[in-house]
């Protein structure tokens, strides 16, 4: 009797098992779909007021914002760049003088610097 309810028991077990499996293939497929329904009504609002359609606008934004920190990774990015983008040279670097800042508060008084003491981001801060 012992070997019948093993049997049954892993019986329900792999049922279980193969129920929570096709429920979350359910659900990822449900949410893949969602989102490409998503895409697709928002391209084709975009398309019929005249702009583009956002997924574009946010992967020419990526890609921008990328170039300015990554050198040659984007292919045709030194070249033309993404839909004929020149690349402006940049302009000369150009150093500012360094200038100490007294440790004393201004001589505007104690009112003005309420933050001045001994703790050095306190006065970065004000």
């Amino acid at each position: 009797m012992n070997g019948l309810f093993d049997f049954f028991g892993r019986v329900l077990r792999g049922l279980l098992k193969l129920v929570l499996a096709v429920a979350a293939l359910v659900f990822v497929f449900s949410l893949l779909l969602a989102t490409l329904v998503v895409v697709v009504g928002v391209s084709l609002w975009a398309l019929v007021t005249g702009r583009k359609p956002t997924p574009a606008v946010v992967f020419s934004r990526f890609r921008q914002t990328s170039q300015r920190y990554t050198q040659g990774v984007w292919p045709g990015g030194a070249a033309g760049g993404a839909g004929g983008m020149r690349r402006q040279p940049m302009g000369d670097v150009v150093d500012v003088q360094a200038t100490e800042v007294p440790d004393t508060p201004d001589a505007q008084g104690a009112d003005a610097a309420p933050r001045s003491g001994p703790d050095r981001m306190a006065r970065v801060m004000r």
